[in-house]
């Protein structure tokens, strides 16, 4: 048989057609680029199983309440705690038991293009899910760490689909189902990370809304934290409706 050509080889390699026998006579084989196409494959591969290790580690909580015949596992988690303006949003995901998304992680490890590549496949996938957002009002009144459990807890409360147990990120919910709490939860536990990924999504979508319609404060850049170019708004156009008067440095403007 005529010998592949590099072309041939890498198609083959991208389609995951080769056969074993193939792989082997290709390394053996000496043209430089034939090698190259082969490297880059094989920390591919590596790159996939290193993903997928990750992902059967980060389900380990969620294994633990499935042999214990919880299936519908919740994860929740909230974004949005430090900023100076908008508001703290918070997710709950049920992830089915079988599904596998290598490369999941908490949102703030991944790019705004993984973040919203994961978000359409979470979506697409989960069993069940919910997003909530406690404005800067809430904010003020109730304290931070109190609106950012009622976020939490107005989201699981918002599944189509009742959650059997709920994996949090660093928070105890009032709300009568087994939890457990854990800290760096989006580090591990896959449905908090789901939860993390799409509460980021939707919070950086409302905030370039925001933007829209407060083109001063650059809102689609900073997200609402304290950067010097929000400051900068902040002193030059003073407050809007969805800062924080609560918080620092916002309130030495009041």
């Amino acid at each position: 048989m005529p010998e592949s050509t590099i072309a041939q080889i890498k198609t083959l390699l991208d389609t995951n057609k080769a056969t074993n026998e193939q792989l082997q006579a290709w390394k053996q084989d000496e043209r430089a680029g034939v090698q190259q196409v082969l490297n880059r494959y094989e920390k591919k591969q590596q790159q996939i199983n290193k993903e997928l290790q990750m992902y059967a580690d980060m389900s380990r909580f969620e294994k633990e309440y499935h042999q214990q015949g919880i299936q519908l596992v919740a994860g929740v988690d909230e974004v949005g705690r430090g900023p100076l303006a908008g508001p703290v949003t918070a997710a709950a995901v049920i992830l089915p038991e079988t599904l596998t998304i290598p490369g999941l992680t908490d949102s703030k490890k991944l790019s705004e293009a993984k973040r919203n590549y994961y978000s359409e496949i979470i979506k697409e996938k989960a069993l069940a899910y919910c997003i909530k957002h406690v404005g800067a009002a809430d904010i003020d009144k109730y304290n931070i760490y109190q609106a950012s459990k009622m976020a939490m807890t107005w989201a699981v409360e918002g599944l189509d689909i009742k959650a059997g147990a709920l994996l949090v990120d660093a928070m105890e919910l009032p709300i009568s189902l087994p939890q457990k709490s854990l800290i760096k939860g989006d580090s591990r536990s896959v449905s908090i990370a789901a939860a993390s990924v799409i509460a980021k999504v939707e919070r950086d979508a409302a905030m370039k809304k925001m933007a829209e319609a407060y083109p001063g404060y650059s809102f689609e850049d900073h997200k609402g934290y304290g950067t010097k170019a929000h400051l900068e708004a902040l002193k030059q156009h003073g407050l809007t409706r969805h800062h924080r008067r609560s918080f620092k440095p916002v309130s030495d403007l009041l």
